[in-house]
């Protein structure tokens, strides 16, 4: 018992361990969401956190520890975040022909993104740290993180927010959608994309490619929007 214990004491403070448990629940969650159908509540993030939480907890690692190991799947966003610049390079011509539509739709939706959150959580009186924290939270991780430390958040409370906005979206999108009888999937997916970005985005490819492109596109224009007017509202916060 002695062995397993020191063993365990080595492998939980080893960053491949991390990795490795991070991409094996991805993995089953993942076949767990195709098994049900690709359900919209069967999202495989949201499986993976009911996961990979209760290891966490039951071995009582924190979250520096298992952050280096998921550190490395958190640099690849990155570079995920500029590969939608293939979206949308590929449906450029779409694009000229609806420039006004897709601008007016992207700058009510980033501004009620981040307006919204931040009118909510003054109304609550919530700390100053929390509120610029959740300003940047539809917006892909890499830059929302970016984001909340420049503008002086708290960039692991901004993390859990943009995992919370992504799966809440990912998870109602295809439900509200249908309610409000929008059956045009350009429109379906640039919603989701600024509202939801990565995580909404992943789902809006499960359902229909063109929506999945088109969310890609409003999950790369919303990250460069969001960047230039959250720190507009800071200023009128502080």
């Amino acid at each position: 018992m002695n062995g397993v214990t020191s063993l365990w004491s080595y492998l939980s403070t080893t960053p491949l361990t991390w990795l490795t448990a991070t991409v094996l629940a991805y993995l089953a969650a993942d076949a767990a969401a195709r098994h049900l159908g690709n359900a919209p509540w069967a999202n495989p993030v949201l499986f993976s956190v009911f996961l990979v939480a209760p290891v966490l907890w039951l071995t009582g690692t924190d979250y520096a520890t298992y952050f280096e190991g998921a550190q490395f799947i958190h640099f690849l966003l990155g570079p995920a975040t500029v590969a939608l610049a293939l979206p949308l390079w590929d449906n450029r011509d779409t694009i000229k022909r609806s420039v006004a539509p897709i601008l007016l739709a992207l700058l009510a939706g980033s501004l009620v993104a981040a307006g919204s959150a931040i009118l909510l959580a003054r109304a609550f009186a919530l700390p100053t740290e929390v509120i610029l924290s959740l300003a940047p939270k539809s917006t892909t991780a890499p830059v929302a993180l970016g984001i909340s430390e420049a503008v002086g958040g708290i960039p692991t409370l901004t993390a859990v927010l943009v995992i919370l906005t992504g799966i809440i979206g990912a998870v109602t999108v295809t439900p509200l959608m249908n309610l409000l009888r929008i059956a045009d999937w350009r429109a379906r997916g640039f919603a989701v994309g600024v509202a939801a970005h990565g995580i909404g985005t992943a789902r809006a490819f499960q359902v229909n490619e063109v929506a999945g492109a088109y969310a890609g596109i409003a999950m790369a224009l919303n990250a460069l929007l969001t960047s230039l007017i959250v720190p507009v509202f800071v200023r009128w916060l502080m």
